[in-house]
């Protein structure tokens, strides 16, 4: 990522939509930065969130921070799917990372 953040590692489906990338991107970067999930924060502030970051961060669902022993260590972001089909793969990467989950 060129925001600073660094991305560690991504991987894109065949038939993936194009515009994923971006989007599975700015859903990792919101949930490392607030530190909680994405799609919770105030509807209202999500255009503002989008203008003041200039695109870089979301508030759609999908972004999962990533919390080993209390600490955010960064964040999962999934596309392409709906909101709650890109939670659940972002879910199942928390699993395999063996970090918490704070998604229920």
């Amino acid at each position: 990522m060129d925001d600073g953040g660094h991305l560690l590692a991504f991987a894109r489906m065949d038939g993936a939509k194009l515009l994923s990338i971006n989007t599975s991107q700015a859903k990792a970067l919101s949930a490392a930065s607030h530190r909680m999930p994405t799609g919770r924060l105030n509807p209202a502030d999500e255009v503002k969130l989008a203008f003041a970051s200039g695109g870089k961060l979301t508030n759609l669902k999908g972004g999962l921070p990533v919390i080993v022993n209390g600490v955010c260590i960064g964040a999962v972001g999934v596309g392409s799917g709906t909101g709650e089909q890109d939670v659940e793969v972002a879910r199942a990467a928390l699993q395999a990372l063996n970090a918490e989950d704070f998604t229920s």
